[in-house]
């Protein structure tokens, strides 16, 4: 859902007169719904809409909830706010949407971990809560919002001089995380899971159906954010040269996915592979050592055939895509082209 920025005027009686602040509804809900911490929730597991209008009940409710610990950067959580309210600011200088984005960034830069990672949640670490998160580029999202803070784009030139420091120190331990948490494969530098244990760095499991694996997805946020560094350290480089090679061994051809109408099952539809000569697509998850792309059900058992898990979880979740497609076609040749010099 695109939400599209729009502000109005409210006069405000003081003992200086009337004065005019300008507001946006859409920053005003994002104000109500920031804990105590900065962070923002994901109530009942789905971004908020803040496009829908609150009742002064459900307002009342979300001032008492501003204690709990249940903020995220799932799903784009935390990260969307602050991009947003910066926005805001600058459209409408309202001080307060400023200061609601500096609290975001502070809670950002106290839940990165000691390996330089962030996890799906903070400080809730309950479960595989606590693990370094890729998963849907949560990490990388956080990483672009310490970068935008750090060298003042975006608009955050606004924010506390205090945070720039303190968020190009969070930049350059992200990208050590980074670095260390990428799968070696028989020696040779491969790719990522989508979370990796808080401690060891190794992939991990997340729910269920999500296997420690060696991502297709998750794996083009990262090597884009790296390839988007100015002066690339030779780590990164070779990094970047790595995980381009592995995503374009693992590309497979000649099928595609189709949805069908399935009038026997619950959502009326299923997804199946078809053969497509013209077709190129990478799996979501990949065995670590073997590269063999696998497919999983809520409960747990690996399976090699899209058609062989439960039609629940084969319609409801991106086993496979195009994720790479063009960061291989355009996006590294470009890159190398202009690095190829240093990569000797």
């Amino acid at each position: 859902m695109f939400l599209f920025l729009f502000s109005i005027s409210v006069w405000h009686f003081s003992a200086a007169g009337y004065t005019q602040e300008t507001i946006d509804p859409i920053a005003e809900r994002m104000l109500l719904f920031q804990r105590d911490n900065g962070g923002w929730p994901q109530p009942g597991g789905d971004a908020i809409d803040y496009s829908l209008q609150l009742t002064p009940e459900q307002q009342q409710l979300l001032v008492q909830n501003k204690v709990r610990l249940d903020a995220t950067i799932d799903d784009k959580a935390t990260t969307h706010e602050i991009n947003y309210l910066v926005s805001a600011f600058q459209k409408t200088q309202n001080p307060a949407y400023l200061q609601s984005a500096e609290r975001g960034i502070r809670y950002l830069l106290a839940a990165q971990q000691a390996s330089g990672g962030w996890a799906q949640f903070y400080p809730d670490s309950s479960g595989y809560r606590k693990q370094i998160t890729y998963n849907d580029n949560a990490m990388i999202d956080v990483l672009w919002v310490m970068r935008y803070t750090a060298e003042g784009t975006k608009g955050f030139d606004a924010v506390d001089k205090a945070l720039v420091l303190p968020a190009q120190q969070a930049v350059e331990r992200g990208i050590a995380c980074i670095l260390n948490t990428q799968y070696i494969q028989n020696g040779t530098r491969t790719a990522w899971c989508a979370q990796h244990d808080r401690i060891t760095l190794l992939p991990t499991h997340a729910r269920k159906f999500e296997l420690p694996s060696l991502s297709g997805g998750e794996s083009v946020g990262i090597l884009r954010f790296l390839m988007s560094l100015e002066n690339p350290s030779p780590a990164v480089k070779e990094a970047v040269r790595a995980g381009v090679a592995w995503l374009d061994s693992v590309r497979l051809t000649g099928i595609a996915t189709k949805i069908v109408s399935a009038p026997q099952l619950p959502r009326g539809k299923d997804m199946v592979v078809v053969a497509d000569s013209n077709s190129t697509l990478w799996a979501r998850f990949y065995e670590l050592d073997t590269n063999r792309p696998f497919f999983c059900g809520r409960d747990g058992i690996k399976k090699y055939s899209l058609a062989e898990i439960d039609p629940e979880r084969r319609t409801g979740y991106a086993w496979y895509g195009t994720w790479p497609a063009q960061l291989l076609a355009r996006e590294y040749p470009k890159w190398l082209k202009k690095w190829d010099g240093s990569m000797r």
